[in-house]
């Protein structure tokens, strides 16, 4: 089990701490296993997402267990013709299942 501390803007921040959002969506650029730990730093964006100038940390840190990892690069079936068309078409959507 690992700690991996991931920065958070405050919208996310808040739906996770809510209780509302219960899944993460991210570039594949790191190493994630079910059992590690995220640990979601909140940040402050004075110019907007997308940029670091004025990027600062709030305080507010949030850990979450990490269940289920699913990566894009092994969906073999996104490579079929008809998943492929449609997916250009209407893009995708992550859904988060819980329980009844």
């Amino acid at each position: 089990m690992r700690e991996i501390h991931k920065k958070l803007s405050k919208e996310y921040f808040d739906e996770i701490a809510s209780g509302r959002k219960t899944f993460e969506y991210r570039v594949n650029d790191f190493d994630c296993e079910p059992g590690d730990i995220l640990v979601l730093e909140e940040y402050e964006y004075d110019q907007g997402q997308g940029t670091t100038a004025g990027r600062r940390p709030t305080g507010r840190v949030l850990r979450k267990k990490v269940g289920y990892v699913g990566r894009t690069k092994g969906f073999d079936w996104l490579e079929r013709p008809d998943v492929k068309a449609d997916f250009e078409k209407y893009g995708a959507q992550i859904i988060s299942l819980l329980d009844e």
